[in-house]
């Protein structure tokens, strides 16, 4: 279970997101989304009310005359139930505002 969620996706859109639950993902590429909802209804204890998957494509990027690209990668966006949230989310989003 714990191999389907690599590491949350930390920009300022996926934390502007959790304030209406929903939280982003980087998954395994063979994840489906009732294994995503299950490894994150058992890791973080909350429900799960919808998964959305999306498939992003690698960059091209250049590493002097040759061209390379950046490998493909599936992000899950998970919304929860209403009133549940994720602790993880909320204490980058509140040190970043600290900060500043």
């Amino acid at each position: 279970m714990s191999l389907i969620i690599k590491h949350p996706v930390i920009s300022e859109k996926s934390i502007q997101q959790g304030s209406v639950s929903k939280y982003a993902f980087v998954v395994d590429q063979r994840a489906t989304a009732t294994q995503v909802k299950a490894a994150v209804e058992q890791f973080f204890k909350v429900k799960v009310t919808k998964v959305n998957m999306i498939n992003v494509a690698g960059k091209p990027k250049r590493m002097g005359r040759r061209r390379v690209t950046r490998a493909n990668w599936r992000k899950a966006i998970v919304t929860l139930a209403f009133g549940q949230s994720i602790k993880l989310f909320e204490e980058t989003a509140k040190d970043d505002s600290q900060k500043a």
